[in-house]
This record gives C-alpha cells, sequence and structure tokens, in this order.
C-alpha cells in the first residue's frame, strides 16, 4: 500500500482524455498539491490537464534529498511509484510522453528529477526548480538514455537548501543521459520560483501547439 494518498491528487483543466497534454506538478516539503497547482497559474497552458498530488503529512521522504537513498526509504519509492501511476494514467488516456511535463519545487523538483531518471522516456519537459538528483554524489546512476527530453536544473546561487554543485552534478548525469539540459544558477540566496524558470516551461510549451 503506497503512504502517498494518490486520491488526494487535484486536478484541474481538461480531463487527460480531452487534453492536449499533461502536467504533474510536485510540491515541496511541509506543502501540499492544491498549492503547488498555483504555480499553473503562470504558466500559458490552455488544453493542458494538471495533476497535482499531495505527500503523506506534506513530505515525500523524511531526510534531506543528500541522505543516502536507504535512509529516504519506503517514502521515496512510494513517492516515485505515485509519479509512474500518474504518468501511466495519461498515457492510457491517449496523451504521448513527448507532451507530458514534470514540474517540482524544492522535494518535489529533486523527486521530479529522480523519477525522470529512473524512468527514461522522451518527456514534454522536465523541470527541477531549486532541486537537484536524490542521494550522495557518489550515487550510482544507471546509463539510460532520455532522447533530448528538455530538463531544467535551476537554483540560487547561495540556496541553503540546494547546494549549487549538487546542481551542476546532476546537470552533467542528465547530459550524460542524453537530455537536453538548461542550467540556471541565478543570483542571490532565495528558494524560491523564479521567473526565468516560468519562462522556460512556457518556451516548452509552446512546442505543444496541434
Amino acid at each position: 500500500m503506497n503512504r502517498h494518498d494518490i486520491s488526494a491528487t487535484v486536478r484541474f483543466g481538461p480531463s487527460p482524455e480531452r487534453a492536449r497534454g499533461a502536467i504533474i506538478l510536485l510540491h515541496g516539503r511541509g506543502s501540499s498539491g492544491r498549492q503547488i497547482a498555483r504555480l499553473a497559474d503562470s504558466l500559458t497552458a490552455a488544453g493542458v490537464a494538471f495533476l497535482a498530488p499531495s505527500a503523506l503529512h506534506g513530505t515525500w521522504y523524511p531526510h534531506r534529498f543528500l541522505a543516502p537513498l536507504a535512509d529516504n526509504e519506503p517514502f521515496l519509492s512510494d513517492a516515485l511509484a505515485l509519479i509512474e501511476h500518474l504518468v501511466g494514467e495519461t498515457l492510457a488516456a491517449g496523451i504521448p510522453t513527448e507532451r507530458i511535463g514534470l514540474a517540482g519545487f524544492s522535494q518535489g523538483a529533486c523527486l521530479a528529477l529522480e523519477y525522470a531518471l529512473r524512468h527514461p522516456r522522451r518527456y514534454g519537459f522536465v523541470a527541477g526548480l531549486s532541486g537537484a538528483l536524490i542521494g550522495p554524489p557518489d550515487t550510482p546512476r544507471p546509463a539510460v538514455n532520455l532522447f533530448q527530453t528538455p530538463v531544467l536544473l535551476a537554483c540560487s546561487a547561495d540556496d541553503d537548501h540546494i547546494p549549487a554543485d549538487y546542481v551542476d552534478r546532476s546537470a552533467e548525469t542528465f547530459a550524460w543521459s542524453g537530455a537536453s539540459v538548461t542550467r540556471h544558477i541565478l543570483p542571490g540566496s532565495a528558494h524560491t520560483v523564479f521567473p526565468e524558470e516560468i519562462a522556460w516551461i512556457n518556451d516548452r510549451l509552446a512546442t505543444w501547439q496541434d
């Protein structure tokens, strides 16, 4: 049984069966699907289905993303399984992987990036908003092909939660894995969603026109 309740997923926009694409939004620690859903207000996403799940007690996994993977189990595996369920749901509705976007903030960003690397497909995009891959720097990563999936890795230069060098390492991993990587290290120390990140997502959505 999954510890994260899929029935708590916030769904808005057209149904996947009638949508031209879908975006899965993943919230940060202490937040919820309803809160991350507000991100859609900044997106040019007419005709796009949104799915914003909520983690158990607002936390996808208990420890920092830098901790050994085993320390965040079984919650991490449950979170990844929940995303796979939502991706499967959109695929079953007839949306191709090239029009499925994953976007997360902070802990949700780490989760989106980790999911994409573990489930390699040609996604519409993967946006890690203040996040990096989960695990210590020496975590083994399998050789995969993301087929030029657009991947954004971004954070502020002095973010207390997401060290910029981890973002750099994750960007390198995605580049080796066949993704089309955009890396933004933004000035300051804010742990927030930046206008540059929103613009990047909207640029990707512009390619989804029928």
